[in-house]
């Protein structure tokens, strides 16, 4: 399900098809009118996971996954489990130019509404594939960097053309197995004296590390 007018009129130029279109104002929709319709706002708000529905939703097919190779930099989420990160992430990923995202196959699913969402309509220019991590990481050829609070200021690691850096659970971090197959370990340093904050926000951290990734690009 796919919320709202502006995001759904980017899903033509993606790989995701339109099965039908429920709403109130379609005037804006470049779609076949037989996918589309008609509905009362109050029907709407019944369908919509949203509070305050304003225009259309549309329920589209789900993409088949497929891998994309040879990427320079992808992300690699180990057990991400909050939909509102998984969502920010693959936003911030859209916006830096990373293509894919790589997840553990315990990561919140893609088609969470919650997820797709929170993307902004992200998700339809990011390929996201659900893999056993120890696997796809062993067969990786790129550095496999981490996030950990004992790794070398990222400010001063010289971040290789070629990397996944993987982004652990919010409450446990990296899984040990994981953690085994790190190339490298990076951690953005605290620079507040006050220790009540223990960590950041994974998807905070997320825009932090690539912010700093592509100022040297």
């Amino acid at each position: 399900m796919v919320e709202g007018n502006k995001t759904i009129k980017e899903i033509p130029s993606s790989g995701y098809r339109i099965k039908e279109i429920f709403s109130v104002n379609s005037d804006s929709l470049s779609v076949e009118s037989s996918l589309i319709t008609k509905i009362s706002p109050s029907e709407l708000k019944k369908i919509s996971f949203l509070q305050h529905p304003k225009d259309s939703v549309a329920v589209c097919e789900l993409k088949e996954e497929s891998i994309v190779e040879n990427n320079l930099a992808q992300l690699v989420l180990d057990g991400i489990q909050d939909p509102g990160n998984l969502g920010t992430i693959i936003r911030l990923a859209d916006w830096f130019g990373i293509p894919q995202i790589i997840c553990s196959e315990d990561t919140v699913d893609l088609y969470n509404p919650k997820v797709i969402q929170a993307s902004m309509g992200s998700f339809l220019r990011v390929n996201l594939v659900y893999q056993n991590l120890e696997n796809f990481l062993h067969e990786s050829d790129a550095a496999i960097i981490g996030t950990d609070m004992d790794g070398v200021s990222f400010y001063d690691y010289p971040f290789p053309t070629q990397f996944n850096l993987v982004l652990g659970n919010e409450g446990n971090g990296i899984r040990p197995e994981i953690e085994k197959l790190l190339t490298d370990k990076i951690t953005i340093p605290r620079f507040g004296k006050s220790q009540a904050t223990e960590s950041l926000n994974v998807s905070m951290a997320a825009g932090i590390i690539l912010g700093q990734i592509f100022s040297k690009k």
